[in-house]
């Protein structure tokens, strides 16, 4: 496991697979290596400027190979509802929920949701829930949700998941990516006991140069900040293509087990793919039941055909 690359990806000929977030970054990455080994993409973003374009290069870069944009917006659930209304591959093998923000200041979804937890976590969460069904009937289907080291800042805070009693930046994405484990677990569970042979992983790409790490202090103008970000980037962060070899292993390597966390290794923010150290928190039974009933709530979907 230690060597592997995306050169040991397997085919993936005949497969569909959806990878929100694919315009740039790891997304990119990890649509173009699938789309390289033969299996139908989509590239689920928010802008069709940037989805439209990411499809333009990707087909460049794979001469012949078969992807597309539809747009997604997980930051509104109504988006979220009809791109799965849309949906009409009659497979789906793969879903990657890999789209995510990091350390924005206070805003809220078009739902109302802090954004953060919104995006990140309640957006791939109906995503998931609105094509089980599809995925549980295509053998073999796997559920890859991207989360990250930095899950390890904070817990959830089940009273206050929208942060509206105390909203710190770091700590709020911190939860939101406890919150992905969690989701992880809980469904990783909920198809055990159903029986389906459907593996929901997660996977994260350590310190990886992506846009995701200048986003918020670009939308606040602190320049100061911006340029660190971007210096950290340049010379510290390992590249989009190797932060994408967790999320790629994660979704097509053979083995790979439901609730396994995958990420860089040995040290956990550069390196191959290898077992990812993860909170004890990320394990909760109980706590996964109740994000998972809160996201329901909040959401208003419901997994159909999934035992509780």
């Amino acid at each position: 496991m230690a060597a592997w690359t995306a050169h040991d990806i397997p085919d993936q000929s005949g497969r569909t697979a959806v990878v929100t977030g694919a315009n740039s970054g790891i997304g990119y990455v990890t649509a173009r290596e699938l789309a390289r080994r033969g299996a139908r993409v989509v590239l689920a973003c928010r802008s069709e400027e940037r989805g439209g374009a990411a499809v333009g290069r990707l087909l460049s870069e794979v001469p012949g190979a078969h992807a597309e944009f539809r747009a997604l917006d997980l930051g509104d659930l109504a988006s979220v509802r009809q791109f799965a209304d849309a949906f009409d591959s009659a497979r789906l093998d793969l879903l990657v929920n890999n789209a995510g923000v990091m350390a924005l200041p206070y805003r809220r979804t078009a739902d109302g949701f802090e954004t953060q937890f919104g995006v990140n976590h309640l957006g791939h969460y109906a995503l998931t829930g609105l094509l089980i069904p599809r995925l549980m009937e295509t053998p073999g289907a796997r559920v890859v949700t991207v989360s990250s080291g930095l899950h390890a800042l904070a817990n959830i805070d089940i009273g206050d998941l929208n942060s509206e009693r105390n909203y710190r930046r770091w700590v709020a994405y911190g939860r939101s990516k406890t919150a992905n484990l969690l989701f992880t677990h809980e469904l990783a569970r909920r198809l055990a006991a159903t029986g389906a042979d459907t593996v929901a992983a997660a996977a994260h790409p350590g310190y990886a140069s992506t846009n995701l790490q200048s986003a918020g202090p670009r939308m606040e103008g602190r320049r100061g900040v911006e340029r660190v970000m971007e210096l950290g980037n340049r010379f510290i962060a390992q590249s989009a293509a190797g932060g994408a070899l967790p999320t790629l292993y994660a979704a097509t390597a053979r083995g790979v087990r439901p609730d396994s966390f995958t990420g860089p290794g040995p040290l956990g923010w550069r390196g191959a793919p290898t077992r990812s150290w993860r909170a004890k928190w990320t394990r909760n039974d109980v706590a996964g039941e109740r994000l998972w009933a809160a996201s329901e709530g909040l959401t208003g979907v419901r997994y159909e055909g999934l035992k509780g």
